[in-house]
């Protein structure tokens, strides 16, 4: 097939990036923007366990007219299980849900990319409009938390890809799982950058007043056309600080996430945004690095290239000053937080801006001992 591609960079830009570590970027052909409106990443690269590779290329005639966008496609799946444990030293959580595979935010930073390979899909465009739903996402946890053996501990959502993202408007599967919270007294920690967590205020504001639920709303940018440069899909900074004072509001314990800091593009931003945060009411703050897994790397660094053409070098350089001149570093410990001169004053610049901003504080720990396992029905069929 015949993909027609579109240059942002000038001449100047690849020049210079030719005679750099980065020269393989001079070479590469980005779909053309009327393609990818609304897209965060810049192509669509084969998958590492796709059976066949693509190419993009220009095929000389100058149009894109009888090409398609890329659509979003959903693809409903039921899961034999929804929860998720982990025992990573440096994340915050042992088990989590994800009701969604892929993101429709877009976000060309987001870590979680390369998982869709595994589902024979790109880390680029496919993860954005190739949504995996799972449409049975309360039933199995039910199933789940029915366990003898079940012991609870708070669950985390929002930690591989948004559970407030487009999808759920629709299929509402992050509300279903949250009426299930509720009813068994579950403990549950949300991350997201949607202004869609409004809908479910009624449920949080109950979980919250049994000390079950705290929340963390990302803010990137203060800049909208940055922010819908860097998350094409997500909500406004705007709404997103909105939905940080309603939920202040309602007495839900809500934290601003500045992540990710990303050298030279929004890293300037990062006081701004603990302010705007605290203005509306949020009581704890944190911050991560950027981080460039596997094929994170080469999304990022086309959307650098596409629409900061003349940073990309200085960028690139900074992020490997704080991975010991590597493109990531995936060791616990330092892969959130990086290393050297620039992570270190980064992270002065956030210890310093938390304390004046009074965001310091941990918020409160979820209670545990008010669960109830859920009623199931027996599939034995009754004698009489």
């Amino acid at each position: 097939m015949l993909m027609a591609i579109y240059q942002a960079p000038s001449f100047e830009a690849l020049e210079r990036l030719s005679r750099s570590r980065d020269a393989d970027l001079a070479r590469r052909e980005l779909l053309h923007t009327d393609r990818i409106r609304g897209r965060g990443a810049q192509s669509n690269r084969s998958g590492r366990f796709e059976a066949h590779q693509r190419d993009n290329f220009d095929d000389g005639w100058g149009s894109v007219e009888a090409l398609p966008s890329f659509e979003t496609v959903e693809h409903i799946e039921r899961a034999k299980s929804i929860i998720t444990s982990n025992d990573s030293p440096d994340i915050g959580f042992e088990r989590s849900i994800n009701a969604y595979r892929g993101c429709e935010h877009g976000c060309s930073y987001c870590f979680a990319r390369p998982s869709h390979a595994f589902l024979g899909h790109s880390a680029g465009i496919d993860f954005e409009r190739d949504i995996y739903v799972k449409a049975n996402a309360a039933e199995a946890l039910r199933a789940e938390l029915s366990a003898k053996s079940y012991r609870p501990k708070p669950i985390a959502m929002g930690t591989n890809t948004d559970p407030y993202q487009p999808a759920e408007r629709k299929h509402q599967l992050t509300r279903s799982i949250l009426e299930v919270m509720l009813e068994t007294r579950h403990p549950v920690m949300i991350t997201t950058k949607s202004a869609l967590i409004i809908r479910d205020l009624d449920i949080l504001t109950e979980l919250a007043r049994l000390g079950l639920v705290k929340v963390a709303i990302s803010v990137t940018s203060m800049d909208h056309k940055l922010s819908r440069k860097m998350e094409p899909r997500a909500s406004s900074p705007a709404r997103r600080l909105e939905a940080i004072r309603l939920l202040s509001e309602a007495g839900v314990p809500t934290a601003i996430f500045a992540s990710p800091m990303i050298p030279a593009i929004n890293d300037m931003e990062l006081e701004r945004i603990l302010d705007a945060g605290k203005a509306q009411g949020a009581v704890s703050a944190s911050m991560i690095l950027l981080r460039l897994p596997g094929e994170v790397r080469d999304v990022f660094r086309e959307w650098l290239l596409r629409h900061f053409p003349d940073r990309v070098r200085h960028v690139l350089s900074l992020v490997r000053d704080t991975r010991g001149g590597k493109d990531y570093d995936s060791r616990w410990g330092v892969r959130m937080t990086g290393e050297g001169p620039y992570a270190t004053l980064l992270r002065q610049r956030f210890d310093k801006a938390r304390e004046r901003y009074g965001l310091d504080a941990k918020l409160p720990a979820l209670r545990t001992d008010l669960f109830v396992p859920p009623q199931i029905e027996s599939k034995q069929m009754s004698l009489f």
